[in-house]
């Protein structure tokens, strides 16, 4: 630790100020800002990444990020904040905390984490900052469409194939029962030729 001390003349006189009895610089940390903030978003999530400058390696394993996006017009007051509980330098946002047509800009800020004791730290400047539009999503119609084709090819499938088997089974029970109907009238030609021959025979006989 260090002694930090103010002095100075005031008024003609030198005065001087203990500001810090104990000063230990590893509890007085401030990073500099994250930097090559790049981003990438699909029509199912957005993903943003990043790097670190100037940070000694044994505080890139313990460092905290906070992201904050929001839309492109709005004010950074009214932003939406996460805050990562990985040391990664990257972070996914879902297409569901984006609307569709809408570009958004984000940014970052790192220090190192709260769970640390051995070190403290406050938050580093906010980076530059990425600017990223979730991609479209399939027109609602064509999705509607294909959902409902998968949805009625299976039912549609059994019915057309119970529609054929049954009308299949009924025209062989109708043709069977016509047949038996049928069958009756099929002697009505020869008891007509019958009875006709009889006549003839009988005006043959007359005459």
């Amino acid at each position: 630790g260090y002694r930090v001390s103010l002095q100075g003349n005031f008024f003609g006189r030198n005065h001087k100020y203990v500001t810090f009895p104990v000063y230990n610089p590893r509890k007085h940390i401030k990073l500099d800002p994250p930097l090559n903030l790049q981003s990438n978003a699909t029509a199912s999530k957005c993903q943003i990444w990043w790097s670190v400058w100037n940070v000694p390696w044994y505080l890139v394993e313990i460092l905290q990020y906070e992201v904050q996006y929001k839309e492109y017009s709005m004010s950074w007051e009214i932003a939406l904040n996460k805050t990562l509980s990985s040391s990664l330098p990257q972070i996914e946002i879902e297409a569901t905390e984006l609307r569709s047509g809408i570009a958004y800009v984000a940014r970052v800020r790192c220090k190192v984490s709260e769970h640390e004791n051995s070190y403290h730290s406050q938050w580093s400047e906010w980076s530059q900052t990425t600017v990223f539009q979730r991609a479209d999503l399939p027109k609602l119609s064509e999705k509607i469409l294909n959902t409902t084709m998968q949805l009625l090819f299976i039912p549609l499938s059994f019915g057309t194939l119970l529609y054929l088997f049954w009308n299949c089974k009924l025209s062989s029970s109708c043709f069977l029962t016509l047949g038996q109907q049928v069958s009756p009238a099929l002697t009505f030609p020869r008891q007509l030729l019958s009875f006709s021959h009889s006549i003839v025979c009988t005006m043959g006989i007359s005459r």
